[in-house]
């Protein structure tokens, strides 16, 4: 009776295991690379020639440059190869706020803040088009 226990849990483990293989080989990302596999992108940037003020205190800043090819999820953050504290001097980019580096109790740490990670939450590249509704909003005084 053991035996056969022992033995129809190894098939049904085997089983699964090639079950599982299979299915991991279909699974795709949304960009169409395999789930498993860094996304490797060229050096896109290029910056437009002027940059847009900001309209409001605090407004994040906008990004003056496409960011259509940046790769920045769970596993990577591309905008950080120009823009984090340790690299952004030898970049001549603009360096990240230092609130990007405090977790939520208001620690300083070495590395963007999981809180910070996605810059696309709050920065939008900026584009000069029509507006799509009519729009009343003057800058507070003081911006730009």
């Amino acid at each position: 009776m053991k035996k056969q226990a022992l033995i129809s849990a190894i098939v049904v483990s085997a089983l699964l295991a090639v079950a599982s293989f299979v299915t991991a080989q279909e699974v795709q990302s949304l960009r169409g690379t395999p789930v498993d596999e860094q996304n490797v992108v060229e050096d896109v940037f290029q910056q437009d020639k002027q940059r847009f003020g900001r309209n409001y205190r605090q407004q994040p800043p906008l990004v003056p440059h496409s960011i259509d090819q940046y790769q920045i999820d769970l596993k990577a953050n591309q905008c950080l190869r120009c823009h984090d504290w340790s690299t952004a001097g030898e970049r001549n980019a603009p360096t990240l706020s230092m609130t990007h580096y405090l977790d939520r109790d208001g620690n300083q740490l070495d590395r963007v803040a999981g809180t910070r990670w996605f810059c696309n939450q709050c920065h939008v590249p900026q584009a000069d088009a029509p507006a799509l509704v009519d729009n009343t909003f003057e800058a507070s005084s003081g911006s730009n």
